[in-house]
């Protein structure tokens, strides 16, 4: 078994870790230079990197045919306020990539599409306080998130044309050892936090970023995409994939703090945040999948701040 991997980033690497325990072959195709993320999150692993754009028809069907690939994991898009910078780019990452990626899957036979979706693709002006299932209200009408639907929408019309199994996972804000050069603010500020707790410099966090949030530990996120790869498709194909709760920043603050006690935190004044998120229904995948996190968050914390100190040191 072989996977491609669009986007070489929190998510891809985080279910490369969980593939390469099953001595499965991963290739990432990005076309940002950073195998020594990579290489920072794979150890000694057997990977391949090319820098290729997603959004080369050709170049995804080139290097499925070359490598023999059997599934397609698809992480490639900006996100937040990144895909309105300017939005014409950003539609043409998100869109285009996945029509892209749709394309090459139907035109060489691939078995089976991982496609990765967030909880910004719910409608948060109408869903209530949930928890929100899978078959609630979606699209903000904000750039990012009608721009997640419409990759759901189009990559499924492929799916059903083309008769690969297709999962759709609709992620919390996934924290852990990253880079979040694709605009994962939520990503950033954490990893902000947990630094300045290391470093014992002060965290700058802007305060549209204080709102409510829904969380997702990596390595728990990896191992849900693995459990996607291995196992028979099931009657859905959307999951929500998440801590069932929200957590507000003073949470967060104090989760981290227990950790590093010396953390220390300046907001800096700017847009207030806005607080719609609500916990997600994980039921399905309990059901489905089997899956719920492993690691609490303190555990996640304990856990990222020992990888990224191990980072820090390498």
């Amino acid at each position: 078994m072989t996977t491609l991997i669009t986007g070489a980033g929190l998510v891809g690497t985080s279910y490369a870790q969980q593939a390469n325990r099953r001595s499965e072959k991963v290739i990432f195709v990005d076309p940002i230079p950073r195998e020594d993320f990579i290489r920072s999150k794979m150890g000694n692993a057997d990977f391949t990197y090319l820098n290729e754009d997603v959004r080369s028809l050709p170049g995804l069907i080139s290097t499925i045919n070359k490598y023999e690939v059997d599934t397609i994991l698809n992480t490639a898009s900006v996100i937040g306020k990144r895909v309105n910078d300017p939005i014409h780019f950003g539609y043409s990452l998100n869109v285009g990539g996945t029509q892209a990626v749709a394309d090459a899957a139907r035109l060489t036979g691939i078995k089976r599409v991982l496609h990765i979706s967030t909880f910004g693709a719910y409608d948060w002006r109408k869903v209530g306080k949930g928890p929100i299932p899978e078959d609630d209200l979606l699209g903000t009408g904000t750039a990012y998130s009608n721009s997640k639907v419409a990759q759901e929408m189009i990559i499924e019309a492929y799916a059903i044309e083309s008769g690969f199994d297709l999962f759709m996972l609709r992620l919390g804000n996934v924290f852990g050892v990253g880079h979040f050069w694709g605009g994962s603010g939520g990503g950033q500020k954490v990893q902000d936090l947990v630094m300045a707790g290391i470093t014992g410099q002060p965290a700058k966090i802007p305060e549209e970023q204080t709102m409510d949030f829904v969380y997702l530990y990596a390595k728990d996120c990896g191992r849900a995409i693995d459990i996607c790869a291995t196992i028979d498709a099931p009657s859905e194909n959307v999951f929500n994939i998440a801590y069932p709760v929200t957590t507000s920043f003073e949470e967060l603050v104090a989760l981290i703090k227990d950790q590093l006690p010396n953390l220390r935190v300046d907001i800096v004044p700017g847009t207030p945040p806005v607080n719609r998120a609500a916990p997600l229904d994980i039921n399905r995948a309990k059901e489905m999948l089997g899956w719920e996190p492993e690691f609490s968050m303190q555990d996640a914390f304990a856990d990222y701040i020992a990888d990224l100190k191990v980072q820090l040191e390498g």
